[in-house]
């Protein structure tokens, strides 16, 4: 009896095993088959979708993502092909001719008849074997009304073609490494948004671009210089953001209508000078200190250790600093 028992038993822990095999197995199979499911579920939901938001979603992407999408099926062969925002960065490409290949096919095949952004980033690339080609990219975005437009050039040698001046479909415009002529006729009537990034500039240069821009409700700058004065009389411009990386010492704000203010950067390369600020609801005010050591012009930098930064090395330097967080105070005393 115990030999039929553990017989039974034998057998009975044998089922149980395989029964146990047969249900990971069952498990496992519903498993894939719920991923699978539910991204068959998922690419359903997708194909449903018109074709107006495929496009508004392949616009969102980097513009070398959205051409990659023709891949997918099909249907999304040429939907890129409408894309309306265009967004060119040179750093994804070795070589030069690559990167204007792919510009070149990517502008032949649009079909969208308004852009909404249109960036070109040359920053790692010489441009001076293709300056034609870049003229024709730019007007090809002026040409389509472009609303947002961002330019990033290293070849300080290139300047921007002159009809770029005078669009009025330019609603927001960043612009680094911009070499700014005297010259231009300046006409950006619809503009609300201006940044500039590396940018020299004198007092003169920056009225007459001020004026240019009636509807100009944020200006942006960093890392300028050559102008110490800035007077803006525009009652629509409310927000102004200085970036001090530059090379410049002082810097006066008239800016009676100004409700927003926002500086930062270095305190010894930016030392502004409120005059009429009387508008300003919000205030903020970030800056990094260079401590001048006496024992011979050693930089103490805020990396170091405050016990390694003693006041009696450097008194007209931290003077000078008391004096202008104490003017500053002042004149945003009544900033909300």
């Amino acid at each position: 009896m115990a030999s039929r028992r553990s017989s039974r038993n034998g057998v009975f822990s044998s089922t149980s095993s395989s029964s146990s095999s047969n249900l990971g197995d069952l498990m496992s199979k519903k498993q894939k088959n719920g991923v699978t499911g539910a991204k068959e579920t998922l690419d359903d939901y997708i194909s449903q979708l018109p074709d107006a938001l495929l496009v508004q979603i392949l616009s969102l992407l980097p513009t070398k993502d959205a051409v990659k999408s023709c891949l997918l099926s099909k249907r999304w062969r040429y939907l890129w092909h409408s894309i309306y925002n265009f967004l060119f960065e040179d750093f994804y490409y070795k070589e030069p001719e690559n990167f204007k290949s792919f510009v070149e096919n990517v502008l032949t095949h649009s079909t969208c008849s308004k852009i909404k952004k249109f960036k070109l980033d040359l920053s790692h690339i010489y441009i001076t074997n293709f300056e034609s080609e870049i003229n024709r990219w730019v007007s090809f975005a002026v040409e389509r009304k472009v609303e947002d437009f961002v330019w990033c050039n290293l070849g300080l040698t290139y300047q921007l073609p002159l009809f770029i001046y005078t669009s009025s479909s330019l609603i927001t415009l960043e612009l680094l490494y911009w070499v700014f002529d005297k010259g231009l006729l300046i006409a950006w009537n619809s503009l609300k948004s201006l940044k500039l990034d590396v940018i020299t500039l004198d007092d003169d240069d920056m009225v007459k671009l001020l004026s240019s821009c009636p509807a100009l409700e944020t200006l942006e700058l960093s890392c300028f210089q050559d102008f110490r004065r800035l007077e803006i009389t525009s009652p629509n411009l409310k927000r102004l953001i200085l970036d001090g990386d530059g090379g410049f010492d002082s810097l006066e704000i008239v800016a009676p209508h100004l409700q927003h203010l926002e500086i930062s950067g270095h305190l010894g390369h930016l030392m502004c000078r409120l005059v009429n600020v009387f508008s300003l609801v919000t205030a903020s005010l970030t800056f990094s200190i260079i401590c001048i050591n006496g024992d011979g012009g050693t930089y103490i930098g805020e990396e170091e250790e405050e016990d390694d930064v003693e006041e009696d090395n450097c008194p007209d330097y931290h003077q000078a600093f008391r004096n202008l967080v104490l003017d500053y105070l002042e004149k945003l005393s009544h900033v909300t």
